[in-house]
């Protein structure tokens, strides 16, 4: 994306996703939850929102990103739209580049830290379920998967401990902890007794496995260094959380960034730019094509 192109980009966007803040809390962590879904499939494209077709199933409904939230779509449209409204930028800014600057905005609305976002993405047009297979972390995920998963990636265990505390701003769905709280003894030793007894209320027993609850229960509006916090009290709420803290080789980072936030946020602004720069498909053709479709995909998420 050459400066010239659309030169108001950056606050247009912004624009956009404050109006959608307003409205709900909820943008924050969908948003964010949204472009990670997107860049660990295949790379950072927007793939994730087009949509499925009767002879093709696309990557959003697959059954892991069926927990994506419809405020992060939502708030990509948005921003889209705003951009589209523009003339000269019509059919000019790619829907990855879009929600890019997108999770920054939300970010940074939430008390986060704002960075610079490296722009000239192209979209993806095909998006196949199959290609969500294995590419995104269980809530089971032990450090060793984890690690793994993001090394794949380009990603070091570091950056994957700060990306990790996106979940400060996260909501979770009872099914993907219900293990920690009714298990066969009936709590996960690492799970802090006060929030395992909080969370059984707020999921029973037969409670609807998508009802969601907050990730963080101390500061859940507030994008700050609260999750490393709570993982030193046994608070995390995934287990692919809390053993960030239980595994001696990730909890010297944690005990480190839950003393500074200003440490944390140098941290996730590294590891959130690494990120954005997975499998970018760049090139002088096809950003006009691939956002008029990103458009089309999108408009479903307003109806």
């Amino acid at each position: 994306l050459c400066p010239d192109v659309c030169p108001d980009v950056e606050s247009i966007v912004r624009d956009a996703v404050a109006r959608k803040y307003r409205e709900t809390f909820i943008t924050v962590g969908a948003t964010l939850h949204l472009f990670f879904h997107d860049c660990f499939v295949e790379g950072c494209d927007a793939s994730v929102v087009v949509a499925s077709t009767p002879n093709n199933t696309a990557e959003k409904d697959h059954p892991v990103n069926l927990a994506l939230a419809g405020d992060g779509f939502n708030t990509v449209l948005r921003a889209r739209a705003a951009v589209d409204a523009v003339p000269r930028c019509r059919g000019r800014v790619s829907c990855a580049d879009v929600l890019a600057m997108a999770a920054r905005d939300a970010v940074a609305l939430a008390g986060g830290p704002s960075y610079a976002v490296e722009l000239g993405r192209l979209d993806r047009l095909r998006s196949a379920a199959s290609s969500v297979d294995g590419r995104l972390a269980p809530p089971s995920s032990d450090l060793d998967q984890l690690t793994a998963l993001f090394a794949a990636n380009g990603l070091s265990r570091t950056d994957m401990v700060a990306l990790s505390a996106g979940h400060t701003v996260g909501f979770a769905h009872c099914g993907a902890f219900a293990g920690r709280i009714r298990g066969p003894s009936a709590r996960d030793p690492a799970l802090n007794r006060s929030l395992a007894a909080q969370l059984r209320a707020w999921c029973p027993a037969g409670v609807d496995p998508r009802v969601a609850v907050t990730m963080d229960v101390v500061t859940p509006r507030v994008f700050d260094n609260q999750y490393f916090r709570n993982l030193r009290d046994g608070m995390g709420l995934l287990a692919s959380d809390q053993v960030l803290y239980t595994d001696p080789r990730s909890s010297p980072t944690v005990d480190a960034w839950a003393k500074s936030s200003e440490a944390f946020s140098r941290a996730f602004v590294t590891a959130i730019t690494k990120m954005g720069r997975i499998g970018v498909k760049t090139g002088p053709k096809g950003i006009s094509a691939a956002t008029a479709q990103c458009s089309i995909e999108l408009s479903e998420h307003l109806r």
